[in-house]
């Protein structure tokens, strides 16, 4: 009879003992790696959908509550950024056919339409911009121009915040607070920092950069390219009312331009005030020496043939934008397209013209190519296109009108007591929670089921409620462009805080007033919705 022969080394227990320890602590720590809050966050979104799918019940289709719940998981995943940004603005073209929604095609369609071309268009022309260093020369000419003889401080601030403003009215903000800001502490370069920096410098410094930072997010407003805000909210209005007239870039122009010049002026008053008087000229003129300032824009050269074909292609473009609706009594070159050409047909077109026109460096070399359009911000553009996407999905499911029900308790709330609030909340929301861009989104679809039971016009609320998400003037984190500026050394939270509020206010007034008289006006609201 064979018996097995019994081990006699006394380590065997010992060495099962430690493979047992060993498989328990790879268990700990694989489970450690699955148990993190960034999976606990890419689980709640379709955590959160399961759970409205299951338990909520909407008087309305089957569609609208599979809206809402796809809605919800989109939202937690952009909030908590448990999955990147870009690729949560792609889920849509998935759930959207999976959940009954929209069909692929239809969800398609929201990511390439005529406002998606005009971003694209704008994106690649501000790449050229940006790649031909023109901004930094505009703001060194426009500095010695506002310089003064002596030196003036107020005016110069003028000419320094103008510059920013101005180039973020056709340039994407973020882009331009990263172009303007080493412009700007290139000239404060010159001050002596720390302990030797006077009170009258330390002052100046902090009005120069707070003046770029704000006055960038005002252009912005000015126009449809400034700012990806403008593009969502006239993107959600060509698709919930696609047979209303369309908000073209010489509409919103003439409504935001002049709300924007106010709010310019109240901040360059409030900084003037608090930060840079013109006694403090003296004070400065012994650091800052307009010779230095014409050194540095010798230093840059003559304007080559390639920067001046691409200043004459954004013009080209500026003007096309201007004149392709008009008027009434004086249409545009678009009816000579018979209505069929859009903003985004020219914006394209232009850039285009970039890649076809030789640079005269060397044989061959064309003004831009696709190297180069590798920094186009896909991230933002396909946001855009989810924003839409989720506009035209609580239209179509019939989720819109479900929120328009509960809402009816707004009926009797006057226009002049909502229209602040919109402005307040849509700005308080960017503040301290999500981006502008989000923002938007989420708001205006409320805002036009608000205006529906209000019985007043959609846009009365709606840009309200659009470019007050753009009042994040409190806070570094609230906008990249606040984060640029803060990044510098030179402002305090409470600097933010005293120039912000003062400037936030004054926005929501601006707003507010002009919304029902100028507004009323350039948008039509007292016709009805076609």
């Amino acid at each position: 009879m064979d018996h097995h022969p019994i081990s006699e080394d006394p380590k065997t227990p010992l060495l099962h003992l430690h493979d047992q320890i060993q498989r328990s602590q790879s268990f700990h720590s694989s489970l450690k790696s699955i148990l993190t809050l960034e999976n606990f966050f890419i689980l709640l979104g379709p955590l959160l959908c399961t759970i409205i799918c299951l338990c909520v019940k909407l008087d309305g289709p089957v569609a609208s509550r599979n809206m809402l719940a796809v809605l919800v998981w989109v939202f937690a995943w952009w909030l908590t950024e448990a999955v990147p940004m870009p690729v949560t603005s792609l889920s849509p073209l998935f759930l959207f056919p999976l959940f009954g929604i929209a069909s692929a095609d239809d969800v398609a369609h929201s990511y390439m339409n005529d406002v998606i071309a005009l971003v694209l268009g704008s994106f690649i022309l501000a790449l050229a911009v940006e790649h031909y260093n023109i901004p930094k020369r505009f703001a060194l000419n426009i500095t010695l121009v506002f310089y003064g003889d002596p030196l003036n401080p107020p005016l110069l601030l003028l000419g320094i915040c103008g510059t920013a403003a101005f180039i973020s009215m056709w340039m994407h903000n973020t882009a331009t607070a990263v172009m303007m800001m080493p412009v700007a502490t290139g000239i404060l370069r010159r001050f002596p920092t720390g302990h030797d920096q006077s009170v009258v410098v330390s002052n100046f410094c902090k009005a120069v950069i707070l003046g770029v930072l704000y006055s960038i997010t005002i252009g912005g407003m000015s126009t449809l390219t400034g700012t990806d805000v403008n593009l969502i909210l006239v993107g959600m209005w060509k698709t919930y009312f696609p047979q209303a007239a369309p908000i073209t870039f010489n509409t919103w122009f003439c409504f935001a331009f002049p709300s924007a010049l106010l709010m310019f002026l109240a901040l360059w008053g409030l900084l003037c005030c608090l930060y840079c008087s013109r006694s403090s000229g003296q004070a400065l003129s012994v650091y800052l020496d307009k010779a230095h300032l014409k050194e540095e824009l010798e230093l840059l050269g003559p304007m080559a043939f390639v920067e001046k074909m691409v200043l004459a292609l954004f013009s080209m473009l500026i003007v096309l934008w201007m004149t392709r609706s008009i008027t009434e009594d004086i249409p545009g070159w678009g009816v000579l397209f018979n209505g069929h050409a859009g903003d985004g047909t020219v914006s394209v077109m232009i850039a285009t013209f970039l890649f076809i026109i030789p640079s005269q460096k060397q044989k061959g070399e064309k003004l831009m190519d696709w190297e180069k359009c590798k920094k186009l911000p896909w991230n933002i553009i396909l946001l855009l296109g989810a924003g839409l996407a989720i506009t035209d999905g609580v239209r179509s499911s019939g989720l819109a009108n479900i929120l328009s029900e509960t809402l009816a308790f707004l009926e009797a709330v006057p226009y002049v007591a909502i229209a602040p609030a919109v402005c307040l909340i849509s700005s308080s929301i960017t503040e301290l929670i999500i981006s502008n861009n989000t923002t938007t989104t989420l708001i205006i679809p409320l805002l036009i089921q608000i205006a529906k039971r209000m019985h007043v016009h959609p846009l009365l609320l709606m840009i309200p409620g659009g470019i007050g998400a753009q009042f994040a003037f409190l806070l570094p984190t609230a906008t990249p462009s606040n984060t640029v500026g803060f990044a510098t050394g030179h402002i305090e939270i409470q600097d933010m805080i005293k120039i912000g509020l003062p400037l936030k206010i004054v926005g929501i007034a601006v707003l507010s007033l002009l919304m029902p008289t100028l507004g009323a006006y350039v948008f039509r609201t007292s016709e009805p919705i076609q």
